[in-house]
């Protein structure tokens, strides 16, 4: 049996309904699809309060501190945020503050946005890729944005979107099946002791 891959998607939106979380719903089943996975989902909006409120993760709560091993333990990433002001949100930011630097080297990463218009989709190129280039992580060649008119109340109605989707997905399946999951790897690291 082919070994499941631990996928962490976190959706970078404050509230609910949520345009980023219907991206990032849409994208995680695209790629259940194609590669057999476990998903974690981590809502931004749903610990905000508590990620926004310390600089030491230590005073975490155990459900955050859950969601930070999360991402640290995945094999595989998705990462999308709303567009605040030309970027992602500060407090998109400070979670992946309190993410271990050391932690996502190596890391497949589809990266996705949404916002008000076409006038913000460099996002991912501007913003979030050099965001996990400072983790080392292996962001996928090919990100998703979407802007407002892709979206009919909060679901999904462009097929070019779902097009979009569809092809990062599938360019991603490559990336996903040519590295060991973290189970695997560790498994080989203890074999080699």
């Amino acid at each position: 049996m082919t070994q499941r891959l631990k996928l962490v998607a976190v959706s970078g939106g404050l509230q609910r309904p949520s345009r980023t979380l219907a991206l990032v719903d849409a994208i995680v089943a695209a790629l259940a699809d194609r590669v057999p996975i476990d998903l974690h989902l981590v809502e931004l909006g749903q610990i905000a309060p508590q990620i926004g409120a310390t600089f030491d993760r230590s005073r975490l709560s155990a459900v955050e501190q859950a969601h930070l091993r999360a991402i640290e333990g995945a094999d595989v990433l998705v990462v999308a945020s709303p567009v605040f002001r030309g970027s992602y949100s500060g407090l998109f930011k400070h979670l992946f503050d309190l993410i271990a630097a050391e932690a996502l080297v190596d890391i497949p990463v589809l990266l996705a946005a949404t916002g008000g218009s076409d006038r913000h989709a460099l996002v991912i190129e501007h913003q979030l890729r050099p965001l996990f280039a400072f983790f080392q992580a292996r962001t996928l060649p090919i990100g998703v944005y979407a802007s407002a008119r892709d979206f009919a109340d909060y679901e999904i109605s462009s097929s070019a979107l779902r097009g979009r989707i569809a092809l990062a997905a599938e360019r991603a399946v490559p990336w996903l099946s040519a590295r060991p999951s973290v189970a695997e790897q560790a498994e080989l690291e203890h074999l080699s002791v």
